[in-house]
């Protein structure tokens, strides 16, 4: 089994862990962690972009002149597309639809894909515990003396931690997430993973 070092309060080493390689050490699939990651980020796209075609913008019901005689060109109405303030064909519209479907298999591998690349880069970090001060001044230190470099990293949580979203949220490249609703796009925005006992707990039993 895969072992990651365990951290106290302080920031130093205390021990080390085993945890499961069918979660921490997958072979790593890039184009499934593309097509997952992609997948993800359509499913955030919201359809703003609409366009009215000729029968939805205003005017034009009377036929501009008469069909014969002028030496012109014959037209129907002003808001033709092919005049200026005209409808738009084939335009975008607000109705469309960009969800794609992402297999739980698949979500789930993906993810423990990105978490065993962490593991094996040495940038997933366990604590002991998070602490329950909800003291900003004290927690960032302890970030600063954790070897995250300060890099951008993401806090995972087997719940609901009030103190250390208060104590987490000033401190910058820092976001905090539970456990349970990680996905790939939180893993691979964010270089380092911290976490506890806890939460590789509910992450085996997330992903096994």
């Amino acid at each position: 089994m895969a072992k990651v070092t365990v951290y106290n309060a302080k920031g130093d080493k205390s021990n080390d862990i085993e945890i499961k390689d069918s979660v921490f050490a997958v072979e790593p699939n890039q184009t499934l962690v593309h097509q997952v990651y992609l997948a993800l980020q359509a499913n955030a796209r919201q359809p703003w972009a609409d366009t009215k075609d000729k029968s939805e913008v205003r005017g034009g019901g009377k036929k501009p002149w008469k069909q014969k005689g002028t030496g012109r060109a014959r037209h129907g109405s002003i808001r033709s597309p092919i005049w200026k303030g005209g409808g738009v064909t084939f335009g975008p519209l607000s109705i469309r639809n960009y969800k794609q479907k992402i297999n739980k298999k698949m979500n789930r591998k993906a993810v423990a894909i990105c978490l065993s690349d962490k593991v094996q880069d040495q940038k997933f970090i366990v604590l002991e515990n998070f602490g329950d001060s909800g003291k900003t001044k004290e927690f960032a230190a302890l970030m600063e003396k954790l070897p995250r470099n300060g890099k951008s990293t993401i806090i995972l949580t087997n719940e609901n931690n009030e103190n250390l979203f208060l104590a987490s949220r000033n401190i910058p490249k820092v976001h905090l997430q539970r456990a349970q609703d990680v996905n790939v796009a939180d893993l691979l925005h964010h270089q380092y993973v911290i976490t506890t006992k806890e939460g590789i707990e509910v992450l085996e039993n997330r992903l096994s």
